[in-house]
């Protein structure tokens, strides 16, 4: 059985840059043990398997090597960028087009922008997000991610870290300086341990340099999906900006977010947040490129 495979570099338009993803356009004949098999092989963090439904409607699965997840938003945007540049979703010569995913975190709509009928950017929905408790007992917390209490915060302020979700669940953890966040050295098997019993995916820790500032440096730790760090975070980055915002921390409803510095894999990740009838749509996007496509014999 042939299998046409892309790896596709999401939140970047560089070659060496932004987070790569596998995706794979149409999984008719693989089961579940297949696709699992299959990331595991390309051994990206996250793998896309995508089934076209109707127009413009499409069944997307992620996995990474270890286990299947609801969402990921890098995976999402290196998707729809392959989908468009294959074909399967038809272009505009200008304006925004919208189209959907239904994943294990609902039906999520997916806004493709064009200029001259090529993609410029890519955002997606978020799932509605939800606040599921902050963090009472800091210090085990501190412990896996090597850095002291007194480490976490937001300059002068002491903000603790909370676990949020716009599709998975995440620690959004605040961190004082950039110096700090720069030498976060985890302990995977501490860090595992924490996030099996939280019921976490992982750690997103953050440095915002000033109140209301339209940018944030980011680092994301997932190591009990079998992410040690990752370039490039959708979903963390869409509860981010809902944290940010709940703690009146921005005022504006769009933030920038650098992540994968350290990894040297830098990644622009586009934020904002929009009003629809009271209720807040958190949207995180960024542009992507195309790097190798192939056929796996399986």
């Amino acid at each position: 059985m042939e299998v046409k495979i892309y790896r596709v570099n999401a939140f970047t338009e560089e070659t060496f840059g932004g987070n790569p993803a596998g995706v794979v356009l149409n999984i008719n004949g693989l089961t579940d043990n297949m696709m699992q098999s299959i990331a595991k092989e390309i051994n990206l963090s996250e793998t896309a398997f995508i089934t076209p439904l109707q127009r413009d409607n499409f069944d997307i699965r992620f996995f990474t090597p270890m286990c299947e997840v609801d969402l990921c938003g890098h995976a999402t945007i290196a998707t729809f960028y392959t989908l468009a540049k294959e074909g399967y979703i038809s272009p505009m010569k200008n304006g925004v087009k919208t189209v959907y995913q239904y994943t294990k975190s609902g039906k999520l709509a997916v806004e493709i922008c064009f200029e001259n009928r090529r993609v410029t950017k890519i955002f997606m929905e978020q799932g509605i997000p939800r606040k599921l408790g902050k963090i009472q007992d800091i210090l085990p917390l501190s412990n896996s991610m090597g850095i002291s209490v007194e480490d976490i915060g937001v300059l002068d302020k002491d903000i603790a870290p909370e676990i949020i979700s716009t599709g998975l669940k995440d620690i959004i953890l605040p961190i004082k300086t950039k110096e700090a966040l720069d030498s976060l050295t985890i302990d995977k098997e501490l860090l595992s341990k924490l996030s099996k019993r939280l019921g976490v995916v992982g750690v997103h820790a953050f440095y915002l340099p000033e109140l209301n500032s339209e940018v944030v440096y980011t680092r994301n730790f997932a190591p009990i999906v079998g992410i040690d760090e990752e370039a490039a975070t959708g979903t963390s980055n869409g509860a981010l900006i809902y944290f940010l915002k709940e703690n009146r921390l921005i005022k504006n409803n769009q933030l920038v977010s650098f992540q994968g510095e350290m990894m040297n894999r830098l990644s622009k990740i586009y934020c904002k947040i929009e009003e629809d009838n009271e209720v807040q749509v958190i949207k995180v996007g960024g542009n992507a490129k195309l790097i190798i496509s192939g056929t796996m014999f399986v």
